[in-house]
């Protein structure tokens, strides 16, 4: 779309939560020295029970090593928690009302922090929910997200930054 080669690098590892990207992945992010950076996580802080402060703490920790790699404007951006107490296995975790609700606790902290350094907010809640009764929506095992699910995503990502990565200058 934009002519530009790319080449994407996804550390994440199904079931991390904050603190596994800080022992695990933000060091390997600083290595790479990366032009656009996305970051999506939480669901499983929320599903161990970590308490909001906690997860304040860890994201903090995240957001602010990401900032150290001085990205150009519109090129760090935070994704929301997609709402994920629709579906159907979310009543293992507990009541989907609860869910939902530290899910939306939980957006709304991690786009504060993001805010405050600067960073481009995604908020992928409509996109996660726009495709429900679709099949392959979600996954098998009635948890994770289909690959559909994840286009719908990155569309929305995409219209987010498509301006920022045109700009070639960076």
């Amino acid at each position: 779309m934009t002519g530009r080669e790319v080449e994407v690098t996804n550390p994440a590892v199904n079931g991390f939560t904050t603190l596994d990207l800080i022992d695990k992945e933000l060091a390997y992010v600083q290595r790479l020295q990366p032009d656009l950076v996305t970051i999506l996580i939480g669901v499983n802080d929320l599903v161990r029970e970590r308490e909001t402060g906690q997860y304040r703490e860890s994201l903090v920790m995240i957001y602010d090593e990401v900032a150290t790699l001085e990205l150009p404007s519109g090129r760090a951006l935070a994704i929301s928690i997609p709402n994920w107490s629709v579906v159907p296995a979310a009543r293992e975790y507990g009541d989907p009302e609860e869910i939902r609700h530290l899910t939306d606790t939980f957006n709304d902290i991690a786009h504060e922090e993001a805010e405050a350094r600067g960073f481009k907010w995604v908020d992928i809640t409509a996109a996660s929910i726009s495709g429900l009764g679709t099949a392959e929506w979600i996954s098998p095992d009635g948890l994770h997200p289909g690959d559909i699910q994840y286009a719908a995503w990155a569309e929305v990502i995409w219209h987010s930054v498509r301006s920022a990565w045109g700009d070639r200058t960076g």
